[in-house]
């Protein structure tokens, strides 16, 4: 059966589903619905609180009235029950005051808004059933009635369009439902706890996938060559370096150069909080590769943070004797020429750049550790073609592979951290430098916007600078009354600071000026920077004391964390002022400055899915998508549940089933998830 063969499906809507991604039967079944109505209880307007979703039995009182603004319409009416009045808004739907005015009784189901302190329905959607309403994706071209009426008849069909992937004695013993069931259940349930067994279901699919395939990886890793790292070199490289390293630092690298000795390829994580000092261990990995007579490549997800590693690492490797470079993607071509020369030669041993080192022009001479930044920002392929130019050009041809050291400035709990990349050996430098004085972080409310105006400028005629990140670039993307960074600056430089010297910057800025204003600001040319979170890594301005994030509330912890990471880095005491009403997860950041704590919260809050800032691979083809990491014990379930049908021998048959689904469903182990 195809799509074409459904009923209510003719050419233009058969398009309309072509062009929203879903070509077959089984891709229609797989996109489920993206939230649910609960309209199956009413709730009194007396017990209604705002921000919260209900259904309610009303009775109209008076008739519905039309205002028209320009091409713009309102609907208001007023309805009661036992317990109150509420007032309902539909904006844009003239034909709302026709159908209200024809009945008296109604059940209207929305979001609870509060106005001049009476509560209001915006845009309430008519129930005519209690029940649980799966609501689509909007596809345009299709209506929702008739996405519902087609995805009713594929179900008819769903145990031959999708066959279970998962062993039956893995549901069994997880008390899964089958995946013909948990499709059913994710269209049509009949409560919210359909929902979530269907739900669940696919979430535990997903996480047993991934840590089949991160077993997998594990055992099949590369033979590497030995560095041959001399004792003393470690002490040595320490001993070169302007201040004294942390325990935590020493031991880290002691585990570095431990792996880089050995004959299997290092596969190391090195994760570690705001200035921690990851870099300078990065630096001294490269510079036992170097004194080895290998090179090093260190990639990092963006030009910014590259040329900050640049600028930060290329003294030390001039007065020790090391050839350092850096290679980016829109360098002018002679200057790429010269670059690539030096690569391929091997006057660079050390050698920064983005995502233009894996460019099938550049040519290693002998790479012997690949480094990747803000492992987060980068896919499992991205990190795997860097490791292959250690692999095709190698001047020894035994197909070893260089060593890989991956770096997150994304504090992750080690428990999770040892689940979700447990491919990868672990190094936490768990300690600050000394003497760093923690941020001070305040939450702001508007009201208090003009107090705050007063600190910025007191801050900066004491010779300081300051931040101010924004969600938005402009104001034709904003919604909410978001700020947006470029009209923002515009009125400070006309208003509250328009004596002070404020820059812009943002992602889609032209290069060249996007670096001329990190210079301008990093030579303390400008006063304020308006940015959006481009600057989230790879800035660093020790003279910046104070952070402003406007509309805070838009941002995970962890994000919000990295941007306040970006003050606190000289002597002098700084501050974030996070601008947004308060909330529980707002006010654990004003509690703590330790990165993983707030971790910690983070995953108690929103799920390990959200605090990975990642998509797993596969997830698009996943019924459940963003729910695939919403339960931390369901995660660790999951990884116990593949040690168990790897290790006994009992489940060997059940096993052989989940790695072969893992590699169809993940991708090959050896070109998806692999390092190898």
């Amino acid at each position: 059966m195809e799509l074409a063969s459904l009923h209510g499906i003719g050419k233009n809507r058969l398009q309309a589903l072509h062009a929203a991604g879903i070509d077959s039967l089984r891709d229609l079944l797989y996109a489920v619905p993206v939230k649910y109505r609960d309209t199956g209880a009413c709730a009194l307007i007396a017990d209604a609180r705002e921000g919260e979703r209900f259904t309610f039995e009303l009775v109209r009182e008076g008739e519905a009235k039309l205002n028209r603004y320009g091409q713009r319409s309102r609907v208001t009416c007023t309805f009661a029950d036992d317990s109150g009045r509420i007032t309902a808004c539909w904006f844009n739907q003239p034909w709302m005051r026709e159908n209200l005015n024809k009945t008296l009784r109604i059940r209207l189901h929305g979001t609870i808004a509060v106005h001049a302190g009476k509560k209001q329905l915006i845009n309430p959607t008519v129930e005519k059933e209690l029940g649980i309403c799966p609501v689509y994706r909007p596809i345009e071209g299709l209506p929702h009635k008739i996405h519902e009426d087609i995805v009713a008849q594929a179900l008819a069909y769903v145990e031959q369009l999708c066959p279970e992937i998962l062993p039956e004695g893995v549901i069994k013993r997880h008390g899964l439902c089958s995946g013909a069931e948990a499709i059913r259940l994710l269209h049509q349930p009949t409560s919210m706890e359909d929902v979530q067994r269907g739900q669940r279901r696919f979430a535990f699919e997903q996480m047993l996938l991934y840590q089949a395939a991160v077993l997998g990886v594990k055992d099949m890793r590369r033979a590497g060559r030995s560095l041959e790292i001399r004792q003393g070199d470690t002490a040595l490289f320490w001993q070169k370096m302007p201040f004294q390293p942390t325990a935590a630092q020493r031991r880290t690298l002691r585990e570095i150069a431990e792996d880089l000795n050995g004959s299997r390829a290092m596969v190391r994580m090195v994760q570690g909080d705001v200035g921690c000092g990851k870099t300078a261990v990065a630096l001294g990995a490269m510079y036992l590769c170097a004194k080895a007579g290998r090179q090093s490549a260190l990639m990092a997800p963006t030009e910014i943070l590259a040329r900050q590693h640049y600028e930060s690492l290329k003294d030390f490797c001039h007065k020790s004797g090391i050839g350092c470079g850096l290679l980016l993607g829109g360098m002018p071509q002679r200057e790429r020429r010269k670059a690539l020369e030096a690569i391929e030669s091997g006057l660079w041993q050390v050698v920064i750049g983005t995502h233009a080192l894996i460019g099938e022009q550049v040519v290693f001479s002998d790479l012997g550790l690949c480094i990747t930044d803000e492992q987060h920002r980068f896919g499992v392929a991205q990190r795997t073609a860097l490791i292959n130019k250690g692999i095709d050009h190698q001047s020894q041809g035994d197909g070893s592979a260089p060593h890989l050291l991956v770096m997150s400035a994304t504090p992750i709990p080690r428990s999770l951290a040892l689940v979700m990349f447990g491919d990868l050996d672990i190094s936490i430098i768990d300690e600050l430098p000394p003497g760093r004085k923690p941020v001070t972080t305040r939450l702001v409310s508007e009201d208090k916007r003009q107090g705050m105006y007063g600190f910025l400028r007191d801050e900066l005629d004491a010779g300081r600078q300051a931040y101010i990140v924004c969600p938005l670039v402009s104001e034709s993307e904003a919604a909410d009354k978001l700020k947006a960074a470029k009209p923002y600056a515009e009125a400070l430089r006309e208003g509250e600071l328009k004596n002070y010297r404020v820059g812009l910057t943002y992602g889609a800025q032209p290069a060249a000026e996007k670096q001329e204003t990190l210079r301008a600001f990093a030579a303390g040319e400008l006063q304020v920077l308006v940015a959006t979170t481009v600057i989230e890594v790879g800035v660093n301005v020790p003279n910046a004391t104070l952070m402003i994030i406007e509309d805070a509330d838009r941002y995970g912890l962890a994000q919000l964390h990295q941007l306040r990471g970006r003050v606190g880095r000289g002597e002098q005491q700084s501050w974030c002022f996070l601008m947004a009403k308060p909330n529980e997860r707002l006010r654990a950041l004003t509690h703590s400055n330790d990165g993983f704590e707030i971790a910690r919260t983070d995953l108690e809050l929103r799920g390990p899915g959200e605090i990975l800032g990642t998509r797993q691979h596969g997830e698009a083809l996943l019924p459940g998508g963003t729910a695939a990491f919403g339960s931390m014990q369901l995660l660790y379930e999951a990884a116990e549940c593949a040690r168990e049908l790897e290790e006994r021998p009992e489940y060997a048959g059940e096993w052989q089933m989940v790695a072969q689904n893992a590699r169809k469903v993940l991708g090959t182990l050896e070109s998806s998830i692999s390092i190898s």
